[in-house]
């Protein structure tokens, strides 16, 4: 037995160091310190399979605890099965031969991306970095008076699976008003954003191994939640109007897009380009799931209607608040058939997964009275503010700029690496388009986003942004992917490719004010 101030311990054997230590100052119980280092060390094979413990009584003794604290340790092991007790024999470690196999570490399907880390921005940063939007500009009055709604009624104990009655048929009528969507409360089903709402889709609707088409450069978190369910990721490129029909794969099963502004590059789809998406729909079987993540924030003309109200039958619609209110709210919808949709709500039923009432509840007040539209009417002004900002500071180099909440620089392969780390390092945080292509990355650039930052850190940190392209002379070239998409159209392809202008014509003339 050794001591060292308020910590015991002792080996079981002469012939195998062992310790056991029990701290009386820490937090957890001397029980389950003797149960965790006797688990660890049968599970690394410091005791072996046969091997006889010594008894409580005798171990107690060892440690200087009490016969009860032995004792719950040794019925908490027999009870996991590390154990096996011997009657007149003592106590001896089981033969857990088989546990490595048990405890050994799953493959995740979707691998770690340490280029991705989560990030929050402190007080001293500017957040440039998209899909994150302005969550301090909502209604303080009317946001209490939601939530004190939501507390007036009481749990429900049987919720159903598709959401509120009252909630879907209020953004049934909101998404016609908005989106121009033929839908009922029947077409519509409450979810906890875009992301859950594609993944019920998958689960209940795609068998595994489907062929999905997903935007190449597009949004990842679609990637993932495809793969993760079983399906096979086939990259469809995009240009500055969004996806490129006529090289569409006729062998897709489904098709991830985002027509009303394309993630990261921001292009539109024009209307040409949805009826000829459309007619490949038809004509090869496939099912088109339409992303309408930021489609209320328009500030050139309205925003296009939905692709799901040109062909119901055709395309699933997956919307979210996230945007235009706040990610933290967690909630978004599924429009697509009634017979679909309960096929979505029985996958939930037997899965236990649902959409938080109390939520669903407040979100029905902020429609209900009118203040979800006067918020986004607000927000509309807000945004379109920031985006001049972005405009008027960074000229043509901004692309994607007529919708949503990001926009796109085009740089040089070589410059956007090191610009984002001087930007940080200067209180910028900045995100790039190689974060979000499936495969080679082909646009290069900054994907910027203007939704969480105030007014006056949007020009700040796009006047960081416009020193540093002229510090490291980024305009004595053009961007490589511009070239060499040039030299593709010179062959001849099917559509205009995604193509950035040369910096030196680009950036704007005025002086460039100095970020104190």
């Amino acid at each position: 037995m050794a001591t060292s101030g308020d910590e015991w311990g002792t080996t079981l054997r002469a012939n195998v160091d062992l310790p056991l230590v029990v701290d009386r100052l820490s937090p957890v119980a001397l029980a389950a310190q003797v149960t965790d280092q006797l688990r660890d060390a049968m599970r690394d094979g410091a005791l072996r399979a046969g091997e006889r413990l010594p008894s409580s009584r005798a171990l107690a003794a060892l440690l200087g605890v009490s016969r009860t604290v032995v004792t719950d340790a040794y019925q908490q092991l027999y009870a996991e099965g590390w154990l096996d007790g011997r009657r007149g024999s003592g106590t001896y470690v089981a033969d857990v031969t088989t546990f490595p196999d048990l405890v050994r570490p799953l493959e995740p399907r979707i691998p770690w991306d340490p280029t991705d880390p989560f990030e929050p921005a402190g007080p001293d940063l500017v957040d440039l970095r998209p899909g994150r939007p302005w969550v301090l500009g909502y209604d303080v009055a009317a946001w209490r008076r939601a939530w004190r709604h939501a507390g007036d009624a009481p749990p429900d104990h049987t919720p159903d699976p598709r959401g509120h009655p009252d909630l879907r048929a209020l953004l049934a009528d909101h998404l016609r008003r908005a989106r121009a969507v033929p839908a009922g409360p029947e077409n519509v089903l409450v979810t906890r954003g875009t992301g859950h709402g594609l993944d019920l889709f998958a689960a209940s609707l795609l068998r595994p191994g489907v062929r999905a088409g997903v935007e190449e450069p597009g949004y990842r978190v679609a990637r993932n939640v495809l793969r993760a369910r079983g399906a096979e990721i086939v990259p469809c490129p995009v240009d500055d109007q969004g996806v490129i029909v006529d090289e569409l794969p006729d062998d897709l099963d489904v098709l991830y897009t985002t027509p009303a502004h394309q993630f990261p590059l921001g292009g539109r789809l024009p209307m040409a380009r949805r009826e000829r998406l459309l007619a490949w729909a038809r004509r090869t079987g496939a099912v088109i799931v339409e992303d309408d993540y930021d489609a209320e924030f328009r500030y050139d003309v309205a925003p296009l209607p939905a692709l799901y109200g040109l062909d119901p039958a055709r395309v699933v619609l997956l919307g979210t608040l996230s945007k235009s209110l706040s990610p933290d709210v967690g909630l978004g919808w599924l429009v697509a058939a009634p017979e679909s949709l309960a096929r979505v709500a029985e996958h939930r039923t037997l899965l236990g997964d649902r959409t938080s009432g109390p939520v669903q509840r407040a979100v029905t007040t902020l429609l209900r009275r009118g203040d979800l539209d006067r918020h986004l009417r607000r927000m509309r002004l807000e945004y379109a503010r920031r985006r001049a900002a972005v405009v008027e500071t960074l000229g043509p180099l901004v692309k994607g700029d007529t919708a949503g909440l990001h926009v796109l620089v085009e740089l040089p392969e070589d410059a956007v690496g090191p610009l984002v780390e001087e930007a940080r390092q200067r209180g910028v945080l900045l995100d790039t388009t190689a974060r979000h292509h499936h495969g080679p990355v082909r646009v290069h650039g900054l994907v910027l986003g203007y939704g969480s930052a105030s007014l006056a850190g949007v020009r700040r940190g796009c006047a960081v942004i416009r020193e540093l392209i002229r510090d490291r002379q980024c305009c004595d070239h053009e961007p490589r992917q511009s070239r060499s998409l040039r030299q593709k159209e010179a062959s001849g392809p099917r559509e205009a490719r995604f193509a950035g202008p040369t910096l030196r014509s680009s950036l704007p003339s005025a002086p460039l004010p100095r970020s104190r």
